[in-house]
């Protein structure tokens, strides 16, 4: 029976909970959901603490990964990529930040496989030497509503509008040369310049980037909606190319 693919999942910094105040030891958390579809997509999935100030444990976890997934979360810090925060920046991370740069970096420099899920789809966009807006309203006016929220009632499965798929690329082949696909929406950030390298795979009927891929080398792919959070149909066939990267060929 062969190995079944370790695919590393970094966390994020939860500063309160349960009561507990600020300025005592944080905890390190992510959503299930991402966990539960590499499972169902046939990997092991590995929680990645956020050792941004120990460099070598990070890289000793990171050389025991098949593969690494990004997920989405709170906004990255613009001075990741040079430029002064909006006033409509919302919370950041710091350290999940740092250490999500960093295992990136490694995995596109050295052909991990990566797949990139919301935020996921922004690191892999700013460690290419890219940059994000900031608010998606308050900077690209005419812009459709991309930030269908939970805390705003709306669920987290909720298809906000369809992306088109770029003909030829990863993303297409995985919806079985579909044009385009319906999605969900949950993001106030998105990418502005798009980094070196990078190829857009999957855009919002507005413009926006949806989904990109690296022009080669190995696998990396990521887009901006949450397909862990919608039917397994659309997920698996999200998942299933990047598991299968990680196998040996």
């Amino acid at each position: 029976m062969s190995r079944r693919p370790v695919i590393g999942i970094p966390t994020q910094t939860l500063h309160v909970i349960d009561g507990i105040p600020q300025g005592l030891p944080p905890s390190w958390v992510m959503n299930q959901r991402y966990y539960l579809a590499a499972i169902a997509a046939g990997a092991v999935p590995w929680m990645i603490p956020l050792l941004d100030e120990d460099p070598d444990t990070l890289r000793e976890i990171y050389d025991r990964l098949d593969g690494l997934l990004v997920a989405g979360g709170v906004d990255m810090d613009p001075t990741t990529y040079g430029v002064p925060p909006h006033p409509r920046l919302g919370a950041i991370d710091p350290a999940r930040d740092r250490v999500e740069l960093q295992l990136t970096r490694w995995a596109l420099e050295e052909g991990k496989p990566f797949f990139g899920i919301c935020r996921g789809l922004q690191v892999m966009n700013v460690i290419r030497g890219g940059t994000l807006l900031q608010d998606i309203e308050a900077e690209r006016p005419g812009a459709l509503k991309h930030d269908y929220l939970p805390t705003e009632g709306h669920p987290r499965d909720f298809l906000a509008h369809a992306v088109r798929l770029a003909a030829g690329s990863r993303l297409h082949r995985t919806f079985g040369g579909a044009e385009e696909v319906r999605v969900n929406s949950m993001h106030h950030q998105a990418i502005d310049r798009l980094g070196a390298g990078l190829l857009v795979s999957a855009s919002a009927p507005d413009g926006l980037i949806e989904g990109i891929e690296t022009e080669n080398g190995g696998y990396a792919v990521a887009v901006q909606w949450h397909p862990e959070a919608m039917a397994a149909g659309h997920y698996l066939p999200l998942l299933e190319p990047f598991i299968a990267a990680t196998r040996p060929h």
